[in-house]
């Protein structure tokens, strides 16, 4: 047994660990401990993620639990490792890259991966100092739970913890590290730094333990004639398109698509320079660092499908045949596009699909577009419209009041072929657990980063609570659902972090 799982003054977080990931062996990962952050606090943390990781009521109120999330003391039962693996960046192949920043503590019994984000250099840091700022931090942190709420498939947060050690990007920030939390870290580039390498050996030792793990039906499909890694990658192709739809739906951009930041398991994976939209403008750059737009929320959609298509290129030696393994990305094709609509289908109250409704859809969409109206309110009014049939509050959104009232006209008289009388309510239901009232806004983000910097967490507690539930009304909480104040728009996120 490791050194590092014998360590005597070791804290015990009352989890169960196995050994996941790191039975795959040297190859895959380097074993080291985390580097201390002196006088560690909290900053956040999710009682949510607490349960699913079986952690006691009272885990919190440990100052060793404190420590050890933080990177300063060692955690019974773990032997905390790095994972190896390389990448496209920005549409270019950058060589390995690896966990430069994350160590990972291990596997619970209960099939999550427990991961430390911040905790020090490893040897995949580049010549970074391996660490994370309070400010991305606490993004991440907030992000992570937010989308759970939304519904949509994500990495989960249990907690941040800050210290007054600082850590220099543009200017001298204060250390955090984010406690994450995924059945799998595991990305696209894992399976890419094998096959650059040649290691097919490895390459499939990694596929087999993912197949095995996540995707057991590929073993048994009749699919590209019985072809597991092949159906593999479709079923993978899948998870993708239907992430990005949801992604698109909600009005979400990621910011930085790289190969090395797509989950194998369709999760919404490392979140830095990301952005809800406030005004609809579908070529919008979240990344003050994307200057060519390539991650634009509209090219999300198409740079899924590219990375997909990187995949399939380093699964090719498994795989064998070129056809068949472009056959199995054919499925992103035609799941993105039906999972789209279907959203937007539930945004507008639809249940069913009928003619017309992609009409319906895309002319909202442009309408939105065209004055950059603000998305989540629109969508949140449009359905208390459905709730009241008040009309007014979505109405005043528009200068172009005849444009929108044309196409009311049409989604008003869609409702009335698919619904019977008294079924309006219904819609309205419908409409409003589709649309959240709550977004992690970049200004309502801002503002608890700025308190927190000061030492003030409750802005942090608060939003947690509104993006846990994003669909509630939330009485008193009408500051955190309004229109954006003007100076939102000069906040520029980027990949520093």
């Amino acid at each position: 047994m490791s050194l590092l799982a014998e360590d005597t003054a070791a804290t015990d977080l009352g989890v169960r660990w196995k050994p996941g990931f790191r039975a795959l062996g040297p190859a895959f990962l380097t074993e080291l401990r985390p580097t201390p952050l002196p006088d560690p606090y909290w900053v956040g943390h999710s009682d949510a993620v607490a349960g699913l990781l079986g952690l006691p009521a009272d885990w919190r109120q440990s100052d060793s639990t404190l420590a050890a999330l933080t990177g300063s003391l060692p955690v019974a039962g773990t032997q905390p490792f790095a994972t190896v693996y390389s990448g496209h960046q920005f549409g270019v192949w950058a060589g390995q890259l690896g966990d430069g920043r994350a160590i990972m503590l291990g596997e619970t019994e209960g099939g999550l991966e427990v991961q430390l984000k911040g905790a020090g250099r490893t040897p995949y840091s580049r010549g970074g100092d391996g660490r994370a700022v309070l400010r991305s931090s606490i993004r991440e942190f907030l992000c992570s739970e937010a989308m759970h709420g939304l519904g949509i498939p994500t990495t989960r947060a249990l907690c941040v913890t800050g210290s007054d050690a600082r850590v220099y990007r543009e200017e001298p920030e204060s250390a955090a590290v984010v406690t994450r939390v995924a059945p799998s870290f595991i990305r696209f580039g894992h399976f890419e730094h094998f096959a650059a390498n040649q290691r097919d050996a490895e390459l499939r030792a990694l596929a087999d333990y993912v197949i095995d793990r996540y995707y057991p039906a590929c073993r048994t499909t009749d699919r590209f004639g019985g072809n597991a890694y092949a159906a593999f990658l479709e079923a993978v192709s899948e998870r993708t398109a239907a992430l990005l739809a949801q992604w698109q739906a909600v009005g979400f951009c990621h910011g930085v698509m790289n190969t090395d930041n797509m989950s194998i398991l369709g999760l919404t994976i490392d979140y830095g320079p990301f952005q809800f939209l406030d005004g609809f403008d579908p070529r919008h750059i979240c990344n003050h660092s994307d200057t060519s737009g390539r991650y634009a929320f509209n090219q999300q959609p198409n740079v899924a499908y590219w990375n997909l298509f990187c995949l399939a290129q380093a699964l090719l030696p498994l795989i064998v045949d070129q056809e068949v393994a472009v056959a199995a990305l054919e499925s992103y094709k035609t799941v993105f596009p039906r999972e789209f609509e279907g959203r937007m289908r539930a945004k507008l109250g639809l249940g069913d699909s009928a003619e017309g409704d992609r009409a319906l859809i895309e002319g909202v969409l442009k309408l939105l577009a065209a004055e950059k109206v603000d998305y989540t309110i629109f969508w949140r009014r449009l359905s208390q419209h459905m709730a009241d049939g008040n009309a007014e509050p979505v109405r005043d959104l528009f200068l172009d009041r005849a444009g929108f009232d044309a196409w009311l006209l049409s989604f008003s008289e869609r409702h009335a072929k698919a619904s019977a009388p008294g079924q309006r309510s219904e819609a309205a239901d419908l409409m409003l657990k589709s649309n959240p009232r709550f977004v992690l806004r970049n200004h309502l983000g801002q503002q608890a980063i700025e308190a927190a910097a000061q030492k003030d967490f409750l802005g942090v507690a608060t939003l947690l609570n509104l993006l846990e539930t994003p669909f509630e009304e939330h009485p008193g909480a009408d500051a955190y659902a309004g229109f954006p104040p003007d100076w939102a728009s000069t906040i520029e996120i980027s990949c520093s972090s």
